[in-house]
């Protein structure tokens, strides 16, 4: 089964439409994790199995875990997460988008090395860029659209002209995924949830697409809106990502408790609108 479909089974086996992000940052871990050599991979075990049952996707971020040297304990969490809960699909969060043979090197570090079910990637450099990652049928593609970021308009909004009209960057690249990049099936777009009005439009451009919506919680975007403009006719077709408010919902000894708490919270307030 392909990551479209083991992440639709999920949404209804479920009925989540939460994506636990696994952004580790020691710092912030509780203090029974000082001294613990295994820190990184310990806390987000424990994050990730107290969640599991809320979430219909888990997405560490890469950069967290090589910021760190810990590039052997994320290959592990992922590992734990295939054998632990094999049901929900886990999107390397990386955003890679080459050329050529950096390209392909970056499709095998993702789908080989790590064993990810899906990839975030950039699609500025074009299809080609992210072509091997497009191949590979099984997987996931989530490719940038319209991002959560304060800085997405500079670019992102730009007016482009095509056949059909003048257009934001943000819809072309919308379109030309769904009607030329998709091929088999595997794409989604990260469309972020501070701009509910772009979901709407990305939403009417895709169909039923899966969209990954980055930017609720710590970064201000309501889950409500989120879901009335962008779900699918069938209540579903989004993956509301959280990282910081459920990693980090208590510093003390009920980090696990509070985290699924935070999940379970934000799974109930975005049903409330399906």
């Amino acid at each position: 089964m392909g990551f479209i479909d083991t992440l639709r089974k999920r949404w209804q086996a479920a009925d989540t439409l939460v994506c636990v992000g696994l952004d580790p940052e020691p710092a912030k871990f509780p203090a029974r994790f000082a001294g613990d050599p295994d820190a990184v991979f310990n806390f987000c075990r424990d994050i990730a199995d107290t969640t599991a049952e809320y979430a219909c996707a888990f997405k560490p971020q890469i950069a967290h875990f090589a910021a760190l040297g810990a590039e052997d304990a994320l290959a592990r969490l992922i590992a734990h997460l295939h054998a632990a809960h094999p049901g929900i699909p886990v999107i390397l969060d990386a955003k890679r988008g080459d050329i050529g043979s950096t390209a392909r090197h970056y499709a095998r570090e993702a789908f080989d090395r790590y064993r990810a079910d899906a990839v975030t990637a950039n699609p500025y450099l074009g299809r080609d860029s992210v072509q091997p990652f497009l191949d590979r049928a099984d997987r996931g593609v989530v490719i940038l659209c319209r991002t959560s970021n304060p800085g997405a308009a500079d670019l992102q909004d730009l007016p482009v002209r095509t056949g059909a009209g003048e257009r934001p960057l943000y819809q072309h690249i919308a379109q030309t995924i769904a009607r030329d990049w998709n091929s088999h099936g595997n794409c989604a777009l990260v469309v972020g949830a501070t701009w509910p009005g772009q979901l709407r439009e990305v939403r009417a451009i895709v169909g039923d697409m899966p969209l990954l919506v980055p930017g609720v919680g710590a970064q201000g975007g309501d889950a409500g809106a989120v879901v009335r403009n962008a779900r699918t006719a069938d209540g579903t077709g989004l993956m509301v990502s959280s990282s910081r408010a459920i990693l980090y919902a208590s510093n003390g000894d009920d980090y696990a408790g509070a985290a699924a708490n935070a999940a379970r919270e934000l799974r109930d307030t975005i049903n409330r609108h399906r």
